[in-house]
């Protein structure tokens, strides 16, 4: 059964991406674009699961996480 999980993609501050997946704390992966960041996510994402697994952990599963964007006037000091 296939699941999906939402990523967050970051730039990384020496060059390429930093990716976290929320719904399972401790799930980070990278790479130097963008491409190569989501195929390491996914790994990261399988070894994940199966470490919970192997510690008779439950998996979580993702239920309707919303990412959205706010926009905030910043107070001048």
């Amino acid at each position: 059964m296939m699941q999906e999980y939402t990523i967050i993609i970051h730039p990384a501050e020496e060059g390429g991406f930093w990716v976290e997946v929320p719904t399972l704390p401790g799930c980070f992966s990278q790479g130097e674009s963008i491409e190569e960041a989501m195929r390491n996510v996914k790994e990261a994402i399988d070894l994940h699961i199966e470490c919970l697994k192997e510690e008779n952990e439950p998996v979580p599963i993702e239920n309707d996480l919303i990412i959205s964007r706010v926009q905030v006037n910043p107070v001048q000091a």
